[in-house]
């Protein structure tokens, strides 16, 4: 077990995600950033798909009953064991009575933390990630006690070359409804910065406005990555744990590499549109 002494400001079990339940309105959820996480898992031997913690803006501090073999990837939250820091992007061998503390970010929003094994939790329709109203939980509590499979394994990677890097360049295609656009807001799409406001696991506003005022659709099927434009002009861009359908029009849709670019951006960054198609 790994007791969770102070749970973070939020940090929840992540896998992959849960496909085949969108028709009854369930999200795909799972990792933010799939390249970190997959990177993690794959570092201490793992199949990229396993359960591991996604680490969000402040992390936690956890205590450790027995040796386990660990990694973090994402941003950077300057961890540290035992009060001395650890390296981010390979493995790192904790043993009993071990305590890591994951700091404040001071370079990104997200970073995972993966255990050779990987987590072992209870399956909700398919998937261990945590959404509220469908798994037991929503994030991690103190107290909460952590399992992990911590299978003996030699095949460690430990010479990895990855390295993080924020890239403010998002790549979009255009969405279903990207024609009821007006030129002007058409060059301000991709002429101008945008920035990130209130955003969560469901979806990120941005501050600035279209020009453009649009009536709304019949609801539609949305998927991550989806751009929505609202009849006020506020753009939305939806991640992993949005809603199956919505009634905004759909202007622009991010490739898979931006959606994960996109999750480590916090509140008052900015981005670009880039459209690649």
């Amino acid at each position: 077990m790994i007791k969770v002494l102070d749970p973070g400001l939020y940090s929840t079990i992540q896998d992959l995600g849960r496909y085949g339940y969108r028709n009854i309105g369930v999200p795909y959820s799972g990792f933010m950033d799939q390249e970190s996480a997959a990177i993690a898992n794959q570092i201490v031997g793992n199949d990229v798909t396993d359960a591991l913690l996604e680490i969000t803006l402040m992390g936690p501090t956890l205590l450790f009953n027995k040796n386990y073999t660990l990694c973090l990837t994402g941003g950077n939250f300057e961890p540290t064991v035992n009060d001395k820091r650890i390296e981010l992007y390979r493995p790192i061998f904790v043993k009993l009575g071990d305590i890591l503390k994951i700091n404040q970010t001071c370079n990104g929003a997200r970073c995972y933390l993966a255990f050779s094994g990987g987590i072992t939790t209870k399956n909700f329709l398919g998937s261990k990630s945590y959404l509220k109203n469908i798994t037991s939980f929503d994030s991690l509590k103190k107290g909460d006690e952590i399992k992990v499979i911590n299978r003996r394994k030699s095949n460690y990677i430990d010479n990895n070359k990855s390295k993080f890097a924020l890239n403010n360049i998002l790549n979009v295609s255009i969405g279903p409804e990207f024609n009821n656009l007006k030129k002007e807001s058409i060059d301000k799409i991709f002429n101008k910065e945008f920035t990130i406001d209130y955003n969560n696991r469901m979806a990120y506003n941005l501050k600035e406005k279209l020009p453009d005022t649009i009536k709304s659709i019949i609801s539609s099927p949305v998927l991550p990555g989806t751009v929505q434009l609202t009849p006020l002009g506020n753009l939305i861009v939806l991640h992993r744990d949005c809603q199956t359908s919505g009634g905004y029009n759909r202007i622009l849709q991010l490739e898979d590499k931006s959606l994960n670019n996109l999750s480590q951006f916090k509140n008052g960054d900015k981005i670009k549109f880039k459209l690649i198609n």
